[in-house]
C-alpha cells in the first residue's frame, strides 16, 4: 500500500470523514482519541462503524486511531469498530513492543468474532508520545501486524513537563529532533516505513513542502496530515521525481551490467553497494500502475 499521506478526520464528524475518503490521501485515519471529547466517544464509535459498513470499498484505506491501551476506552473502541472491518489501527501513546503484542491479541479475537481474516487488520504505532517509549524505539522488529512507525511531539512535551517543544525560530528543540531520529532508526530496524509527524499550521504549505522534502531525504516515507489542503503537498514531496528515478535506474543498470563489481566509476566519482541499495529503495517507491 502507498503510505505517503495519512490524513486525520475526527470520528464524530460524518462530513469530515466523507471528505477525507473522497480526497487524495493514501491513508485516512478516523480519530477516536484526541479529536473526540470523552462524552462523544460512544457516538463517534458508532459513526465510524456505520461509515465503514456503508463504504466497504474504502475499508483498506481507512485506519482508526483508538484510545491508548493504558486508559479505559480502548476495548470499547475496538469492540465497536471491528464489525466494520477497518483496514488498520493506529495505536497512540505506546510504551513499547508489549503494547503492540497486546493489541494483536485483542484484534485476533475480534477478527474471529467478526469473520475477518486473521492478521489482516494492520497497525501503525505512534512512538515517543510517552517518554518511556523513547528507550524502546528499536524493539519493534517482527512485531505483529506492524506496517509503519510514526512519532508525536505534542504529547511528548506533556509527558516530560516541557512548556514548549520549539526553538525561537520555530524548529523543534533537541529532544524532539531526537524523537524524530529514534522513530526513523526504529522503523529501519523493524523494516517498516517511518512516517513524519503532523505540521499543525495547515495554511503554511510552503513550509510543509520544505519540511516534507527534507524528511524524505532523511529517510521518511510519508507524513501525517491534519487538513485536506496538506495532502497534495505531501504526496508530491514523497513521490520521487523524474530525475531521481532516471538516476536510480542508471545506477541499478550499471551494477546489473557489472555483477561482480564492488565499486563502479560514475560521473567523476565512485559508486558502491550502498548506492545500489538506495537506488533500489527509491525505485520501490514508484507506483508502477
Amino acid at each position: 500500500m502507498k503510505m505517503r499521506s495519512w490524513l486525520f478526520a475526527p470520528g464524530d464528524s460524518e462530513r469530515k470523514m466523507e471528505k477525507a475518503v473522497e480526497g487524495a490521501a493514501d491513508v485516512v485515519i478516523f480519530d477516536l482519541e484526541d479529536a473526540v471529547a470523552i462524552e462523544n466517544k460512544p457516538q463517534a464509535r458508532r459513526m465510524v462503524r456505520d461509515f465503514l459498513e456503508a463504504n466497504p470499498d474504502a475499508r483498506e484505506q481507512i485506519f482508526v486511531r483508538v484510545n491508548p491501551l493504558d486508559g479505559p476506552h480502548t476495548l470499547d473502541d475496538l469492540a465497536a469498530i471491528m464489525p466494520g472491518k477497518p483496514g488498520g489501527i493506529m495505536l497512540p501513546k505506546a510504551y513499547g513492543r508489549q503494547d503492540v503484542e497486546a493489541l494483536d491479541k485483542y484484534l485476533s479475537a475480534l477478527e474471529v468474532a467478526n469473520g475477518i481474516e486473521n492478521g489482516s487488520t494492520l497497525v501503525i504505532v505512534l512512538l515517543t508520545e510517552v517518554a518511556e517509549c523513547m528507550f524502546h524505539a528499536g524493539d519493534f522488529k517482527g512485531a505483529p501486524r506492524l506496517v509503519a512507525l510514526t512519532w508525536g511531539a505534542e504529547d511528548l512535551a506533556d509527558s516530560i513537563g516541557a512548556s514548549t517543544n520549539r526553538n525561537p525560530d520555530g524548529s523543534f528543540t533537541f529532544t524532539y529532533e531526537l524523537a524524530r531520529s529514534m522513530c526513523l532508526l526504529g522503523a529501519a530496524t523493524a523494516g517498516v516505513p517511518a512516517i513524519e509527524t503532523i505540521q499543525s499550521d495547515f495554511r503554511d504549505t510552503e513550509g510543509l513542502k520544505t519540511r516534507a522534502e527534507n524528511v524524505r531525504r532523511a529517510g521518511f516515507r510519508g507524513m501525517l496530515a491534519i487538513h485536506p489542503a496538506q495532502v497534495e503537498v505531501i504526496n508530491e514531496a514523497f513521490t520521487p521525481g523524474d530525475e531521481e528515478i532516471a538516476e536510480a535506474r542508471e545506477i541499478v543498470g550499471l551494477f546489473e551490467a557489472n555483477p561482480g563489481a564492488g565499486t563502479i566509476g560514475w560521473k567523476g566519482g565512485m559508486l558502491d553497494r550502498p548506492h545500489l541499495s538506495r537506488a533500489r529503495q527509491l525505485l520501490s517507491q514508484i507506483d508502477w500502475d
